[in-house]
């Protein structure tokens, strides 16, 4: 552009100088010269044109190579993530031996020295499910972080609809994988924040702004764990700046303000989508900060596993049969371990099991006859079975050697003498000397004759209660016959485990 301007400047000269020195019949007219110069003009217009489109096209291709050069950075840095993820897990699973660890607090508890940082945890079970998950471990309070994509602070911008501006939150985590989080979890929560300035989240009635929770359903709470209400933590508090409303953004004050709170509940967690509006005026202003999905402890299991869950809780992945406790009895189940405690199939009832410690059964007769002492055991003499030594023979007693239901059945025959007196005999069954089971016998003919009886019981005992049979009452000359007519049996039906 300059050597242009420096031609131009020349010929002007050459040009006066040789209108002054030249003969008059030589030199151009001053049509001609205005003529060249108006050419001259055109030329230096066209050239100038062409050099701005030029230096323009430079300038746009100078954008395009810092906007690849942008591209390329975040392309290699997400290869940098990726490879040192990838390290890490490797690492993780060199450290703990192959073994994948479910949540940041049972890998705190299996292995002290690991540190603070991201990890690699698998809470649907390794080798089942869906891959393990990369997170950021606390190992100070062994709580589990899952990173998200919209962890910074994020203006809403401006528009008047409810929920005019909507954000989809995507975690470093499948669905399923933070639900086994939970389920694994003692406690699970994460925090919000709203900077805002004349930006309400309800207003007039109207419910401006709501979160929606794992299932995709629409909350209006911004703290706590009470789904009913429309609150934040200055209403929970009762120190909001307006006191007639429950969240400091929904004042009317033309103040800056912030409603920042901590949402509880593995029930619905994690917040999947963020919903903001009626931050249409120019002096508007909404901005959102969302914390990262947290997961603290862990579900104790105490005692025998009472469900597939427990089971699941505990460690197992391997599907198949297994014995659980209700709080008497052992049920059999088929736990399906490819699938969540909340998904349908889990857990498939088989049926009961008959367990016992030992088992306690016996069958003893009576053979001596003529037995009528009233209120004290009734002695044996024959033993057909005794399993479990439960039942003496002498004493008549059989005392209860576990907790449990037991069944005892009773019958007989009753001697009466000839007479015509109306006469009678009673036999009770006795639990710890109080009468459980009774039936009487009486007989009023004429001639010698026998009645039988039978009595049948099941109930409920304790180890070392005892069982036995006695006359309650009888009249004289009444006796029971013998011969082994008389029969005593019982047995364990179910043991009581607690």
């Amino acid at each position: 552009m300059a050597n242009f301007y420096a031609l131009f400047l020349t010929l002007l000269i050459c040009a006066s100088e040789w209108t002054a020195g030249s003969a008059a019949d030589d030199r151009p007219s001053l049509g001609e010269i205005q003529d060249q110069l108006q050419q001259l003009t055109t030329n230096y217009n066209t050239l100038k044109i062409n050099l701005e489109s030029k230096v323009a096209r430079l300038e746009e291709l100078m954008e395009q190579k810092d906007r690849q050069h942008g591209i390329l950075e975040e392309k290699v840095q997400r290869l940098e993530l990726e490879l040192l993820a990838t390290k890490e897990r490797e690492t993780n699973q060199l450290a703990t031996k192959n073994v994948m660890y479910r949540t940041c607090s049972e890998a705190r508890a299996a292995d002290p020295s690991l540190t603070m940082g991201m990890h690699w945890i698998d809470p649907d079970g390794q080798g089942v499910g869906d891959d393990p998950i990369f997170v950021y471990c606390d190992m100070a309070t062994g709580s589990t972080l899952v990173p998200h994509d919209s962890e910074e602070s994020i203006d809403v911008g401006h528009c008047a609809d409810p929920g005019c501006y909507s954000r989809s939150i995507n975690y470093n985590a499948t669905s399923r994988q933070m639900s086994a989080l939970a389920e694994l979890s003692a406690e699970c929560h994460q925090s919000l924040t709203y900077d805002c300035f004349y930006a309400p989240l309800e207003l007039n009635g109207i419910t401006y702004s709501w979160w929606n929770d794992k299932n995709g359903n629409v909350q209006y709470f911004w703290a706590g764990n009470d789904s009913s209400v429309h609150t934040c933590q200055c209403g929970i508090d009762g120190n909001c700046i307006d006191p007639a409303v429950k969240c400091n953004c929904d004042a009317a004050a033309p103040l800056q303000s912030a409603d920042n709170g901590v949402v509880v509940g593995k029930e619905i967690l994690p917040i999947t989508r963020l919903n903001f509006g009626r931050t249409q005026l120019g002096i508007s202003s909404g901005v959102h900060t969302l914390g990262r999905f947290e997961c603290t402890g862990q579900v104790a299991v105490t005692g025998m596993p009472k469900s597939c869950q427990d089971l699941w809780r505990i460690g197992h992945s391997l599907s198949g049969l297994y014995s659980v406790t209700d709080e008497k009895s052992v049920e059999s189940v088929y736990c399906d371990f490819t699938k969540l405690p909340n998904d349908s199939g889990f857990q498939t009832w088989i049926g009961y099991e008959d367990v016992k410690s030992s088992p306690t059964y016996f069958y003893v007769r009576k053979w001596e006859s003529g037995f009528a002492q009233p209120s004290i055991p009734i002695p044996f003499d024959v033993q057909n079975l005794n399993v479990g030594a439960a039942m003496n023979l002498t004493s008549g007693k059989f005392t209860t050697p576990r907790a449990g239901t037991y069944f005892f059945s009773a019958s007989g025959t009753v001697q009466f003498p000839s007479t015509s007196s109306r006469l009678g005999c009673g036999i009770q069954l006795y639990e710890n000397g109080v009468a459980n089971g009774y039936i009487p016998i009486d007989s009023s003919n004429s001639e010698w004759n026998l009645e039988t009886f039978s009595i049948q019981v099941t109930v409920s005992l304790q180890r070392g209660d005892e069982i036995w049979l006695a006359i309650n009452s009888i009249s004289s000359g009444v006796s029971l016959y013998g011969y082994g007519s008389l029969h005593f049996t019982g047995f364990l039906l179910e043991e009581a485990l607690f």
